[in-house]
């Protein structure tokens, strides 16, 4: 389901990045296998609890389990929606720095998801805090194009079709990074059993 996941973002922002609509059109319809696989693993979990009635150590990687499909279902919502906006076209409405800018979020967002994935393959709680903080770095890449967004608009009033459509863009890819980090989050707390989602990363490194 992650390598799904994954694959449907980097698709998305290629669809993107070329609009490319037939791309994008694939994008949109994988994402029904994705929600699949969230009900049909989301069922296994529940059978085990059921049957099984695992011990404390197993418990939390069940639970941990049903949360990070439910963030992977949430971050393959998001690739759908980045893949909608490749609709309006956006190839060459935009100076090519700031195509770069997106691009560049975009590496950091799928870096984020991509690696979590692999620490959650390991188990590695500690990889798994350093991908955590990463997030800060796709919010200020959000705030950043953002802000040179409301420019384009401000100055430019045709160019606000085009400057909408890629800030829903951005803000899935902020989204994103949320998504990631929760899962990361997850993956402490199933491998130190330490509920650190409302604890701020900075004091788990002290």
């Amino acid at each position: 389901m992650g390598g799904l996941v994954e694959a449907q973002l980097v698709h998305s922002l290629r669809a993107l990045r070329e609009a490319d609509l037939g791309l994008a059109g694939e994008v949109q319809n994988a994402d029904e296998r994705i929600n699949q696989l969230e009900v049909e693993i989301d069922a296994e979990c529940t059978e085990i609890v059921a049957r099984r009635q695992p011990a404390a150590s197993d418990l939390r990687l069940i639970m941990g389990v049903s949360k990070i499909i439910a963030d992977l279902e949430r971050i393959g919502d998001e690739a759908k929606r980045i893949a909608k906006m490749t609709d309006t076209d956006l190839a060459g409405h935009l100076p090519e720095h700031m195509n770069m800018e997106i691009g560049y979020m975009g590496d950091l967002a799928r870096a984020m998801l991509h690696d979590v994935l692999d620490a959650f393959a390991r188990l590695d709680a500690d990889d798994a805090l350093e991908i955590a903080q990463r997030d800060r770095q796709v919010d200020l890449k959000y705030e950043s194009i953002t802000r040179q967004l409301i420019t384009y608009m401000v100055q430019d009033v045709k160019t606000i079709p085009t400057a909408l459509a890629v800030m829903w863009a951005v803000r899935s890819l902020e989204r994103i990074g949320d998504r990631s980090q929760n899962i990361a989050e997850h993956l402490i707390y199933l491998v130190r059993g330490e509920d650190v989602r409302h604890v701020p990363l900075d004091d788990l490194l002290q």
